[in-house]
């Protein structure tokens, strides 16, 4: 039986085009969350973070598969949502603030998410699983681009997005927002691809 893909019914939200910048309506979506400081790179609290989002996501995904043979899903990327309190430390990683989450499916309840975590938390020491919050998170209106590339080299891209923004006569508002649509783990730096997203309001 195949695996329901969301990332299919939800097209709009989880494809992008990388020549030129889209604009779309996110619908409320539930995610497990996770939040952060630190830079992505050598900070042990975001991979504790990743770690407990992917752990909790896949025993979610089983637990559901078992019980409901016919509701088995892929797992989401994962994304972040990336900030700092004051734009002149943007290049200071170190003061970078995060939020890493991934989607879940409509089956996933606040309940089962609760009831899974606890189990969880008991079977394995990882230090970030009760820090993981589910929540519903509400975007709405987003300009976003695909991002093929290190990440490093996102700069580019963004300045691209942004640009198309103020020129479809919208501000930005609320937090940068990436989508990682590929396994940085297995993949080259110069074939990851990513979806650039931010939240936008009419000037």
């Amino acid at each position: 039986m195949p695996k329901l893909d969301f990332k299919r019914e939800l097209k709009e939200c989880y494809s992008a085009s990388a020549k030129a910048v889209s604009i779309v309506m996110v619908p409320a979506l539930n995610f497990l969350m996770l939040d952060g400081r630190g830079n992505p790179n050598t900070a042990q609290s975001y991979k504790d973070a990743v770690e407990a989002l992917f752990t909790l996501a896949y025993t979610l995904k089983f637990k559901i598969k078992r019980s409901t043979p016919e509701a088995d899903y892929a797992v989401m990327p994962l994304e972040g949502l990336w900030w700092v309190d004051d734009l002149r430390d943007l290049d200071d990683r170190e003061k970078w603030q995060w939020t890493m989450m991934i989607m879940q499916p409509r089956m996933v309840t606040a309940k089962l998410v609760r009831e899974t975590l606890q189990e969880t938390i008991e079977k394995k020491a990882l230090p970030a699983l009760p820090l993981i919050r589910f929540e519903k998170f509400r975007e709405g209106k987003v300009a976003q681009i695909l991002h093929r590339g290190s990440y490093a080299d996102e700069k580019p891209t963004i300045d691209k997005l942004h640009a198309a923004v103020h020129e479809q006569g919208y501000h930005l508002r609320d937090k940068h927002h990436e989508i990682y649509l590929s396994d940085a783990r297995k993949t080259a730096p110069a074939k990851l691809k990513t979806i650039l997203r931010h939240p936008i309001e009419k000037a």
